[in-house]
């Protein structure tokens, strides 16, 4: 692909670009960009009000951009999408284009998303009403499995197609908004409480002032611990990706299944590759990040939803079923707000497989407080821990989490055996 990143889509020309040669701190980014794309005026710039009452006056429908400055794994997601692709700029112009940068003063209510996503895409009605949303991850760094900017141009699309038809679709769309949340906004998370306001602080250091979006999942489970409560598998397993149904979606297309796993739950609800998967759950579907949407609301073990498809250009009902632990099968090792959860249940281990066989290798250990408890039972980086409170069934750093976290006592000690060299130690670290 092309590196360049165009004035379509974002506008995010990165300062580096402008700036050759020089070494460019987060504040000057963080203002850079704020100054770029409000004197170019084609994005209203982390002002959704303005936004809103633009699609209002207009008639337009919206689309909300938000990713948080500076994100270096962001701007590497841009470059694969952002292309200059000439579909983009037309379809733009036909929408209300906001840029949010951070998720202070963010509504809760309507912006709900997988908040370990570095790109999260909202297309919507000047009411509320949510059209879809775009932006899967299911990678720290890889995201061409999961993102293409010609899976941006169909949600876009389909999204212009539902706002000429609404507010005919407007029941249809009605449970793509979530439940009402305990927090309306983010900076009213009891973490967040007297360390940031609901705006950003251009006036003084604005980059200690943003909330970024992983931060409201990692606020989410904090709670959770200073609560001294069991994790649910939809809060420790959030927004499970179809992969783990075994249902393969086209990155490049809506939701078109590209294969099918054999022996999954897929497969066994009778999908087929070519798939054109119209609605789950009566939901009209836009992206990958939709169908996520459905399983992400779908809490109970044994539910069944309904899927029309679009066969060979034939209707077709499929009803998938959810098996018991099914969103246990996805891997939560790549996102950010893991991090607090390997302090919490680990003492700050880091677990990879290990290539050498057996067990987990310890990848890395805390050093510092409170991310350091495991460092000092006496765990070191590459012991290879073989099992976890006598129990050798373990094979990712995610099911040892899951056990700690929904199994074990918040008081018990974390009894580990492990192999340093040729010799066996067993290491107990403290809650």
């Amino acid at each position: 692909m092309r590196r360049v990143l165009g004035a379509v889509l974002l506008g995010l020309v990165s300062v580096g670009a402008v700036l050759p040669q020089q070494k460019v701190d987060r504040e000057t980014k963080v203002r850079a960009d704020k100054a770029k794309l409000e004197a170019a005026g084609y994005w209203i710039y982390n002002n959704l009000p303005k936004a809103f009452a633009e699609a209002k006056a207009t008639g337009k429908p919206m689309i909300v951009v938000l990713r948080c400055i500076p994100c270096e794994e962001c701007v590497k997601l841009d470059d694969e999408l952002i292309d200059n692709d000439e579909r983009m700029r037309p379809l733009l112009e036909q929408f209300v284009r906001a840029r949010v940068v951070s998720t202070n003063g963010l509504d809760l209510r309507t912006f709900q998303y997988d908040t370990d996503q570095s790109f999260a895409v909202f297309l919507l009605n000047a009411d509320g009403t949510i059209y879809g949303r775009f932006g899967t991850r299911s990678h720290r760094t890889a995201w061409l499995d999961d993102v293409s900017v010609d899976g941006l141009v169909q949600a876009m699309q389909g999204a212009l197609a539902l706002h000429k038809s609404f507010p005919k679709t407007k029941t249809a769309l009605a449970a793509k908004r979530g439940p009402e949340p305990e927090f309306a906004q983010p900076e009213l998370y009891p973490t967040f409480k007297g360390k940031f306001t609901a705006n950003l602080n251009y006036e003084g250091k604005v980059v200690p002032s943003c909330i970024h979006c992983h931060m409201i999942g990692e606020a989410q489970r904090e709670l959770t611990l200073e609560r001294k409560q069991r994790f649910s598998d939809q809060l420790l397993f959030p927004y499970p990706h179809p992969k783990t149904l075994g249902l393969i979606l086209d990155p490049k297309q809506k939701a078109t299944v590209l294969r099918v796993e054999p022996e999954s739950d897929a497969a066994r609800a009778g999908f087929q590759a070519g798939d054109a998967i119209q609605t789950l759950s009566g939901q009209p579907l836009l992206s990958i990040a939709d169908v996520q949407w459905v399983l992400q609301n779908t809490p109970a073990e044994g539910a069944t939803l309904k899927a029309d498809v679009l066969r060979k250009g034939k209707p077709v009902t499929v009803n998938l079923t959810l098996a018991a632990g099914w969103r246990r099968r996805d891997d939560i090792s790549w996102r950010a707000s893991t991090w607090g959860l390997r302090r919490a249940a680990l003492g700050g281990l880091k677990l990879d497989p290990n290539p050498g066989g057996k067990g987990l290798l310890v990848g890395n250990v805390g050093q510092y407080a409170p991310h350091d408890r495991a460092k000092k039972a006496g765990m070191l980086k590459g012991d290879i821990v073989l099992t976890v409170d006598g129990r050798t069934d373990f094979s990712r750093e995610t099911d040892v989490i899951a056990y700690c976290l929904q199994e074990k006592k918040p008081d018990e000690p974390l009894m580990l055996g492990v192999q340093r060299g040729g010799q066996a130690l067993t290491i107990s670290v403290a809650p």
